[in-house]
């Protein structure tokens, strides 16, 4: 008998050819955020302070992300949960879950992880947040493998255009 697939976590798992810290650095920073997944990454300190760009985030703080071919009012707020500024790197995500991003060496490669659980396993849940952010979550990471490895950006950055692969 086959196992019934888990509703609520996914997986996705991609090498990239750079060191930790800048893959680090990709997750934990408004500058490394804005330069291969939105538009606009702001962590804020609890105390209400943004952070610089090259600032890096930690647990506690709240974030405000945009992202490209969408207007402002497709917003996410969340928290950062945890962060070690070296190799992880949590976050909730709304109400689609949380996300945890591991950074390791693996088989002599770098690998970014990104495993997003506690998705509600109701039918919005399974349709729009584990189907919809693992397809998202799929085209972000092999975006962020082609900017670190030959500097080619694959988001649509058209508002006008909808219903693509790329935002």
């Amino acid at each position: 008998m086959a196992a019934s697939y888990d509703w609520s976590r996914f997986a996705v798992r991609i090498s990239i050819n750079a060191q930790a810290d800048k893959l680090y650095h990709a997750w934990a920073t408004r500058e490394g955020m804005e330069y291969w997944f939105l538009r606009l990454s702001e962590y804020k300190k609890p105390d209400g302070a943004i952070r610089g760009n090259k600032e890096y985030a930690d647990t506690g703080d709240t974030y405000k992300w945009l992202w490209h071919g969408w207007p402002d009012d497709t917003v996410e707020h969340g928290t950062i949960l945890d962060c070690n500024g070296i190799d992880f790197f949590k976050f909730s995500f709304g109400k689609a879950g949380n996300c945890a991003v591991t950074i390791k060496k693996e088989e002599g490669e770098m690998m970014v992880e990104l495993v997003q659980d506690n998705i509600p396993t109701d039918e919005q849940g399974m349709h729009y947040w584990h189907l919809g952010c693992k397809t998202g979550w799929t085209f972000y990471l092999a975006n962020m493998k082609s900017l670190y490895e030959g500097g080619i950006d694959l988001r649509n950055k058209n508002e006008k255009l909808q219903q693509v692969l790329n935002s």
